[in-house]
Protein backbone atom coordinates (compact mmCIF):
# COMPACT_ATOMS: atom_id res chain seq x y z
CA UNK A 1 0.00 0.00 0.00
CA UNK A 2 2.86 2.20 0.91
CA UNK A 3 3.86 1.84 -3.39
CA UNK A 4 0.58 2.39 -4.27
CA UNK A 5 0.29 5.41 -2.82
CA UNK A 6 3.65 6.78 -3.38
CA UNK A 7 3.33 6.30 -7.16
CA UNK A 8 -0.39 7.64 -7.02
CA UNK A 9 0.49 10.39 -4.92
CA UNK A 10 3.67 11.91 -7.21
CA UNK A 11 1.74 11.00 -10.14
CA UNK A 12 -1.15 13.29 -9.35
CA UNK A 13 0.79 16.01 -8.01
CA UNK A 14 3.13 15.43 -11.69
CA UNK A 15 -0.26 15.94 -13.90
CA UNK A 16 -1.62 18.66 -12.35
CA UNK A 17 1.58 20.67 -12.29
CA UNK A 18 1.38 19.78 -16.25
CA UNK A 19 -1.72 21.59 -16.59
CA UNK A 20 -3.03 17.97 -17.46
CA UNK A 21 -6.91 19.34 -15.69
CA UNK A 22 -8.87 17.51 -13.48
CA UNK A 23 -10.32 14.86 -16.01
CA UNK A 24 -6.73 13.56 -16.26
CA UNK A 25 -6.36 13.60 -12.20
CA UNK A 26 -10.24 11.51 -11.76
CA UNK A 27 -8.63 9.13 -14.44
CA UNK A 28 -5.78 8.57 -12.57
CA UNK A 29 -7.24 7.58 -9.50
CA UNK A 30 -9.69 5.85 -11.11
CA UNK A 31 -7.68 3.65 -12.79
CA UNK A 32 -6.39 2.74 -9.32
CA UNK A 33 -9.66 1.68 -7.98
CA UNK A 34 -11.55 0.43 -10.57
CA UNK A 35 -9.56 -3.12 -11.47
CA UNK A 36 -9.99 -3.85 -7.72
CA UNK A 37 -13.77 -3.72 -8.08
CA UNK A 38 -14.41 -5.09 -11.64
CA UNK A 39 -11.88 -7.95 -11.25
CA UNK A 40 -12.86 -9.51 -7.51
CA UNK A 41 -14.37 -12.41 -9.05
CA UNK A 42 -11.30 -13.65 -10.98
CA UNK A 43 -9.47 -12.15 -8.18
CA UNK A 44 -11.23 -13.66 -5.72
CA UNK A 45 -10.93 -17.42 -7.28
CA UNK A 46 -7.32 -16.93 -8.08
CA UNK A 47 -6.19 -16.18 -4.60
CA UNK A 48 -8.07 -19.48 -3.52
CA UNK A 49 -6.73 -21.74 -6.17
CA UNK A 50 -3.78 -20.76 -7.52
CA UNK A 51 -0.64 -21.10 -5.24
CA UNK A 52 -0.44 -18.28 -3.34
CA UNK A 53 3.76 -18.08 -3.43
CA UNK A 54 3.46 -18.27 -7.53
CA UNK A 55 0.57 -14.98 -7.51
CA UNK A 56 2.82 -13.40 -5.13
CA UNK A 57 6.50 -13.63 -6.81
CA UNK A 58 4.55 -13.37 -10.38
CA UNK A 59 2.58 -10.21 -9.20
CA UNK A 60 5.01 -8.43 -7.36
CA UNK A 61 7.32 -8.58 -10.37
CA UNK A 62 5.01 -7.53 -12.89
CA UNK A 63 3.87 -4.49 -11.18
CA UNK A 64 7.73 -3.79 -10.21
CA UNK A 65 8.65 -3.94 -14.46
CA UNK A 66 5.39 -2.12 -14.33
CA UNK A 67 6.39 0.81 -12.28
CA UNK A 68 9.81 0.96 -13.71
CA UNK A 69 8.63 1.68 -16.99
CA UNK A 70 6.03 4.31 -15.63
CA UNK A 71 8.96 6.26 -14.18
CA UNK A 72 9.82 6.96 -17.58
CA UNK A 73 6.81 7.95 -19.15
CA UNK A 74 4.68 11.56 -19.42
CA UNK A 75 2.17 10.73 -22.18
CA UNK A 76 -1.04 11.07 -19.50
CA UNK A 77 -3.20 8.64 -21.06
CA UNK A 78 -0.30 6.29 -21.10
CA UNK A 79 0.46 7.01 -17.32
CA UNK A 80 -3.33 5.65 -16.68
CA UNK A 81 -3.26 2.78 -18.48
CA UNK A 82 -0.06 1.78 -16.41
CA UNK A 83 -1.50 2.61 -13.12
CA UNK A 84 -4.77 0.32 -14.55
CA UNK A 85 -2.46 -2.49 -14.96
CA UNK A 86 -0.46 -2.39 -11.64
CA UNK A 87 -3.96 -2.01 -10.04
CA UNK A 88 -4.93 -5.33 -11.52
CA UNK A 89 -1.88 -6.82 -9.75
CA UNK A 90 -2.91 -5.13 -6.27
CA UNK A 91 -6.82 -6.89 -7.09
CA UNK A 92 -5.04 -10.43 -6.83
CA UNK A 93 -2.51 -10.05 -4.62
CA UNK A 94 -4.51 -7.89 -1.47
CA UNK A 95 -6.97 -11.07 -1.19
CA UNK A 96 -4.20 -13.29 -1.49
CA UNK A 97 -2.21 -11.70 1.19
CA UNK A 98 -5.43 -11.22 3.58
CA UNK A 99 -6.18 -14.99 3.35
CA UNK A 100 -3.04 -16.25 4.16
CA UNK A 101 -3.14 -14.35 7.80
CA UNK A 102 -5.68 -16.12 9.56
CA UNK A 103 -3.84 -19.67 7.90
CA UNK A 104 -0.48 -18.20 9.29
CA UNK A 105 -1.73 -18.34 12.74
CA UNK A 106 -3.96 -20.37 15.55
CA UNK A 107 -7.80 -19.46 15.55
CA UNK A 108 -7.13 -18.10 18.48
CA UNK A 109 -4.49 -15.28 17.43
CA UNK A 110 -6.73 -14.16 14.36
CA UNK A 111 -7.67 -11.17 15.68
CA UNK A 112 -3.74 -9.98 16.89
CA UNK A 113 -2.58 -11.14 13.59
CA UNK A 114 -5.36 -9.04 11.52
CA UNK A 115 -4.38 -6.18 13.98
CA UNK A 116 -0.65 -6.16 13.24
CA UNK A 117 -1.70 -6.87 9.46
CA UNK A 118 -3.79 -3.72 9.40
CA UNK A 119 -1.02 -1.63 11.59
CA UNK A 120 1.20 -2.06 9.18
CA UNK A 121 -1.27 -1.06 6.33
CA UNK A 122 -2.54 1.82 8.04
CA UNK A 123 1.36 3.17 8.27
CA UNK A 124 1.65 2.97 4.46
CA UNK A 125 -1.28 4.76 4.20
CA UNK A 126 -0.15 7.65 6.58
CA UNK A 127 3.74 7.78 4.79
CA UNK A 128 2.77 6.92 1.23
CA UNK A 129 0.86 10.00 0.44
CA UNK A 130 3.40 11.75 2.73
CA UNK A 131 6.55 10.60 1.01
CA UNK A 132 4.91 10.99 -2.60
CA UNK A 133 4.79 14.90 -1.82
CA UNK A 134 7.88 15.18 -0.36
CA UNK A 135 9.64 12.84 -3.48
CA UNK A 136 7.66 14.96 -5.75
CA UNK A 137 8.60 18.18 -4.62
CA UNK A 138 12.30 17.65 -4.58
CA UNK A 139 13.32 15.24 -7.13
CA UNK A 140 10.18 15.46 -9.68
CA UNK A 141 8.46 12.21 -11.04
CA UNK A 142 10.86 9.25 -11.49
CA UNK A 143 12.30 9.05 -8.25
CA UNK A 144 9.22 8.44 -6.16
CA UNK A 145 8.26 5.88 -8.63
CA UNK A 146 11.30 3.81 -9.02
CA UNK A 147 10.74 3.90 -4.89
CA UNK A 148 7.49 2.32 -5.30
CA UNK A 149 8.84 -0.39 -8.00
CA UNK A 150 11.33 -1.08 -5.22
CA UNK A 151 8.36 -1.85 -3.01
CA UNK A 152 6.43 -4.29 -5.16
CA UNK A 153 9.98 -6.36 -5.09
CA UNK A 154 8.56 -6.99 -1.14
CA UNK A 155 5.83 -8.74 -3.06
CA UNK A 156 8.37 -11.19 -4.37
CA UNK A 157 10.11 -11.43 -0.83
CA UNK A 158 6.98 -12.62 0.87
CA UNK A 159 6.31 -14.76 -1.94
CA UNK A 160 9.63 -16.66 -0.58
CA UNK A 161 9.94 -15.98 2.92
CA UNK A 162 6.57 -17.06 3.87
CA UNK A 163 6.19 -20.82 4.85
CA UNK A 164 2.78 -20.54 4.57
CA UNK A 165 0.86 -21.45 1.47
CA UNK A 166 -2.40 -21.38 0.21
CA UNK A 167 -3.97 -22.98 -3.50
CA UNK A 168 -1.92 -25.03 -6.15
CA UNK A 169 -0.35 -27.24 -3.89
CA UNK A 170 -3.63 -28.97 -1.62
CA UNK A 171 -4.32 -32.23 -2.98
CA UNK A 172 -7.00 -32.70 -5.43
CA UNK A 173 -9.80 -34.48 -2.89
CA UNK A 174 -9.11 -31.24 -0.27
CA UNK A 175 -8.89 -28.94 -2.60
CA UNK A 176 -11.90 -29.74 -4.29
CA UNK A 177 -13.56 -29.30 -0.72
CA UNK A 178 -12.15 -25.78 -0.09
CA UNK A 179 -13.39 -24.47 -3.03
CA UNK A 180 -16.98 -25.86 -2.41
CA UNK A 181 -19.22 -23.03 -3.50
CA UNK A 182 -19.55 -20.38 -1.01
CA UNK A 183 -21.96 -17.25 -2.22
CA UNK A 184 -21.91 -13.36 -0.19
CA UNK A 185 -26.04 -14.30 -0.49
CA UNK A 186 -26.17 -17.13 1.56
CA UNK A 187 -23.83 -15.93 4.46
CA UNK A 188 -26.60 -13.82 5.98
CA UNK A 189 -23.90 -12.14 8.67
CA UNK A 190 -21.18 -11.46 6.25
CA UNK A 191 -23.53 -9.70 3.64
CA UNK A 192 -25.06 -8.08 6.26
CA UNK A 193 -21.66 -6.14 7.29
CA UNK A 194 -20.72 -6.03 3.61
CA UNK A 195 -23.71 -3.97 2.37
CA UNK A 196 -23.13 -1.56 5.45
CA UNK A 197 -20.04 -0.75 5.04
CA UNK A 198 -20.56 -0.39 1.43
CA UNK A 199 -23.31 2.35 2.34
CA UNK A 200 -20.47 3.80 4.69
CA UNK A 201 -17.98 4.18 2.51
CA UNK A 202 -20.05 5.69 -0.19
CA UNK A 203 -21.18 8.77 2.35
CA UNK A 204 -17.74 9.05 3.83
CA UNK A 205 -15.77 8.28 0.36
CA UNK A 206 -17.65 11.59 -0.86
CA UNK A 207 -16.02 13.24 2.05
CA UNK A 208 -12.69 12.76 0.43
CA UNK A 209 -13.93 14.98 -2.57
CA UNK A 210 -16.05 17.43 -0.39
CA UNK A 211 -13.53 17.78 2.42
CA UNK A 212 -11.15 20.26 0.45
CA UNK A 213 -13.76 22.65 -0.49
CA UNK A 214 -15.24 22.49 3.01
CA UNK A 215 -11.58 22.67 4.91
CA UNK A 216 -10.30 25.41 2.91
CA UNK A 217 -13.18 27.43 1.81
CA UNK A 218 -15.51 26.24 4.37
CA UNK A 219 -13.33 26.56 7.24
CA UNK A 220 -10.62 29.04 5.97
CA UNK A 221 -7.86 27.09 7.03
CA UNK A 222 -4.37 27.01 5.45
CA UNK A 223 -3.12 24.23 2.88
CA UNK A 224 -0.34 23.14 5.63
CA UNK A 225 -3.44 22.73 8.30
CA UNK A 226 -5.70 20.90 5.26
CA UNK A 227 -2.58 18.51 5.12
CA UNK A 228 -2.58 18.19 8.72
CA UNK A 229 -6.13 17.18 9.09
CA UNK A 230 -5.84 14.50 6.12
CA UNK A 231 -3.24 12.92 8.28
CA UNK A 232 -5.12 13.14 11.39
CA UNK A 233 -7.54 10.52 9.83
CA UNK A 234 -5.25 8.10 9.27
CA UNK A 235 -3.23 8.19 12.51
CA UNK A 236 -6.57 7.55 14.44
CA UNK A 237 -6.71 4.69 12.06
CA UNK A 238 -3.20 3.41 12.69
CA UNK A 239 -4.61 4.11 16.33
CA UNK A 240 -7.27 1.71 16.28
CA UNK A 241 -5.77 -0.75 14.20
CA UNK A 242 -3.37 -1.16 17.47
CA UNK A 243 -5.61 -1.08 20.45
CA UNK A 244 -8.48 -2.90 18.74
CA UNK A 245 -5.70 -5.52 18.11
CA UNK A 246 -4.97 -5.54 21.32
CA UNK A 247 -8.54 -5.86 23.36
CA UNK A 248 -10.19 -7.61 20.60
CA UNK A 249 -9.78 -11.18 21.54
CA UNK A 250 -12.60 -10.83 24.18
CA UNK A 251 -14.86 -10.86 21.33
CA UNK A 252 -14.68 -14.25 19.00
CA UNK A 253 -18.47 -15.12 17.83
CA UNK A 254 -19.06 -14.10 14.32
CA UNK A 255 -22.17 -12.08 15.21
CA UNK A 256 -20.73 -10.30 17.86
CA UNK A 257 -17.66 -8.70 15.51
CA UNK A 258 -20.54 -7.42 13.34
CA UNK A 259 -22.20 -6.13 15.46
CA UNK A 260 -19.21 -4.29 16.39
CA UNK A 261 -18.04 -3.75 12.94
CA UNK A 262 -21.53 -2.22 12.54
CA UNK A 263 -20.72 0.02 15.83
CA UNK A 264 -17.80 1.52 14.61
CA UNK A 265 -19.30 2.13 11.30
CA UNK A 266 -21.83 4.74 13.56
CA UNK A 267 -18.61 5.92 14.51
CA UNK A 268 -16.88 6.81 11.92
CA UNK A 269 -20.58 8.47 10.54
CA UNK A 270 -21.34 9.81 13.54
CA UNK A 271 -17.96 11.56 13.45
CA UNK A 272 -18.33 12.68 9.67
CA UNK A 273 -21.97 14.82 11.17
CA UNK A 274 -20.33 16.08 13.73
CA UNK A 275 -17.67 17.28 11.47
CA UNK A 276 -20.18 19.49 9.89
CA UNK A 277 -20.94 21.76 13.17
CA UNK A 278 -17.44 22.76 13.68
CA UNK A 279 -16.69 26.26 14.09
CA UNK A 280 -12.95 26.01 12.62
CA UNK A 281 -10.39 23.55 11.39
CA UNK A 282 -8.52 23.17 14.48
CA UNK A 283 -11.87 21.87 16.21
CA UNK A 284 -11.63 19.03 13.43
CA UNK A 285 -8.73 17.12 14.82
CA UNK A 286 -10.22 15.37 17.73
CA UNK A 287 -13.05 14.68 15.33
CA UNK A 288 -10.74 13.10 12.63
CA UNK A 289 -8.85 10.96 15.29
CA UNK A 290 -11.83 9.56 16.86
CA UNK A 291 -13.36 8.97 13.39
CA UNK A 292 -10.01 7.34 12.36
CA UNK A 293 -9.81 5.16 15.63
CA UNK A 294 -13.47 3.79 14.94
CA UNK A 295 -11.95 3.13 10.91
CA UNK A 296 -9.14 1.15 12.30
CA UNK A 297 -11.49 -1.04 14.75
CA UNK A 298 -13.53 -1.64 11.63
CA UNK A 299 -11.37 -2.74 9.06
CA UNK A 300 -9.53 -4.78 11.85
CA UNK A 301 -12.76 -6.63 12.61
CA UNK A 302 -14.24 -7.13 9.12
CA UNK A 303 -11.18 -8.78 8.20
CA UNK A 304 -11.71 -11.01 11.48
CA UNK A 305 -15.32 -11.87 10.95
CA UNK A 306 -14.68 -12.96 7.17
CA UNK A 307 -11.58 -15.05 8.97
CA UNK A 308 -14.00 -16.59 11.48
CA UNK A 309 -17.25 -16.87 9.27
CA UNK A 310 -16.00 -18.01 5.73
CA UNK A 311 -14.57 -21.21 4.81
CA UNK A 312 -11.11 -21.49 4.55
CA UNK A 313 -10.56 -21.92 0.84
CA UNK A 314 -13.08 -19.63 0.17
CA UNK A 315 -11.39 -16.42 2.25
CA UNK A 316 -9.87 -14.97 -0.61
CA UNK A 317 -13.27 -14.67 -2.35
CA UNK A 318 -14.87 -13.10 0.36
CA UNK A 319 -11.90 -10.78 0.78
CA UNK A 320 -12.33 -10.11 -2.53
CA UNK A 321 -15.98 -9.21 -2.37
CA UNK A 322 -15.19 -6.69 0.45
CA UNK A 323 -12.70 -5.17 -2.08
CA UNK A 324 -15.03 -4.88 -4.62
CA UNK A 325 -17.52 -3.67 -2.69
CA UNK A 326 -15.47 -1.23 -0.98
CA UNK A 327 -13.80 0.00 -3.64
CA UNK A 328 -16.80 0.79 -6.03
CA UNK A 329 -18.90 2.49 -3.23
CA UNK A 330 -16.08 4.88 -3.28
CA UNK A 331 -16.22 5.35 -6.62
CA UNK A 332 -19.77 6.02 -6.04
CA UNK A 333 -19.22 8.73 -3.46
CA UNK A 334 -16.62 10.30 -5.70
CA UNK A 335 -18.93 10.79 -8.72
CA UNK A 336 -21.68 11.96 -6.64
CA UNK A 337 -19.72 14.41 -4.51
CA UNK A 338 -18.66 16.20 -7.73
CA UNK A 339 -21.83 17.49 -9.34
CA UNK A 340 -24.17 18.18 -5.44
CA UNK A 341 -21.20 20.95 -4.85
CA UNK A 342 -21.73 22.27 -7.86
CA UNK A 343 -25.24 22.99 -6.06
CA UNK A 344 -25.24 22.40 -2.02
CA UNK A 345 -23.08 23.90 0.49
CA UNK A 346 -20.20 21.62 1.63
CA UNK A 347 -21.31 22.01 5.18
CA UNK A 348 -24.45 20.96 4.46
CA UNK A 349 -22.86 18.17 2.18
CA UNK A 350 -20.99 16.91 4.83
CA UNK A 351 -23.72 16.51 7.24
CA UNK A 352 -25.67 14.61 4.85
CA UNK A 353 -22.76 12.17 4.70
CA UNK A 354 -22.83 11.15 8.10
CA UNK A 355 -26.53 11.20 8.20
CA UNK A 356 -27.04 8.74 5.46
CA UNK A 357 -23.90 6.92 6.78
CA UNK A 358 -26.10 6.36 10.26
CA UNK A 359 -29.00 5.49 8.31
CA UNK A 360 -27.34 2.76 6.47
CA UNK A 361 -26.03 1.44 9.79
CA UNK A 362 -29.16 1.14 12.11
CA UNK A 363 -30.73 -0.75 9.47
CA UNK A 364 -28.22 -3.24 9.17
CA UNK A 365 -27.98 -3.57 13.01
CA UNK A 366 -31.32 -4.36 13.68
CA UNK A 367 -30.79 -7.99 12.28
CA UNK A 368 -27.77 -8.85 14.50
CA UNK A 369 -29.11 -7.13 17.39
CA UNK A 370 -29.79 -9.77 19.82
CA UNK A 371 -27.73 -12.78 20.67
CA UNK A 372 -30.34 -15.33 20.55
CA UNK A 373 -31.94 -13.67 16.84
CA UNK A 374 -28.46 -13.70 14.52
CA UNK A 375 -28.79 -14.39 11.07
CA UNK A 376 -27.96 -17.84 10.63
CA UNK A 377 -23.84 -18.22 9.98
CA UNK A 378 -22.84 -20.18 6.31
CA UNK A 379 -22.31 -24.00 6.82
CA UNK A 380 -18.65 -24.72 7.34
CA UNK A 381 -16.92 -26.79 5.17
CA UNK A 382 -14.15 -29.04 6.13
CA UNK A 383 -11.14 -27.46 7.14
CA UNK A 384 -8.13 -27.82 4.20
CA UNK A 385 -4.30 -28.83 4.55
CA UNK A 386 -1.60 -26.22 4.33
CA UNK A 387 1.81 -26.46 4.08
CA UNK A 388 3.06 -26.03 6.40
CA UNK A 389 0.99 -25.01 8.83
CA UNK A 390 0.95 -23.94 12.50
CA UNK A 391 4.27 -22.31 13.91
CA UNK A 392 4.17 -19.94 10.46
CA UNK A 393 4.19 -16.41 12.24
CA UNK A 394 4.25 -16.44 16.30
CA UNK A 395 1.74 -13.42 17.72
Amino acid sequence: MFGEFLAVTALALTLQRAGAGGLAVAGLLLAGAAPLALLAPLAGRIADRADSRAVLISAGAAQAVLATVLAFVTAPAVIIGLVALIACGLAVTQPTLAALVPAMVRRDDITAASGLSQTVVSVGLLLGPAAGGVLTGQFGTRVPVLVAAVGYLSLVGAGLLLRTRRGGGVPRTEKETATAPWRLRDDGLVRTMVFALAAVVAGVGAINVIDIFFIRETLHASATMYGLIGATWTAGALLGSVVFGRIGRRWTEPAQLVRLTLLLMGGCCAAVLAAAAVPNALALVPIWLAGGLCNGGLNLFAGVVVARQVPEGARGRAYAVLSSATQSAGMIGFLVAGPLLEMVAPRVLVAAAGIAGLVAVLACLAPVRRPGREIAPCPQVAPVRLHPVGDSVEI
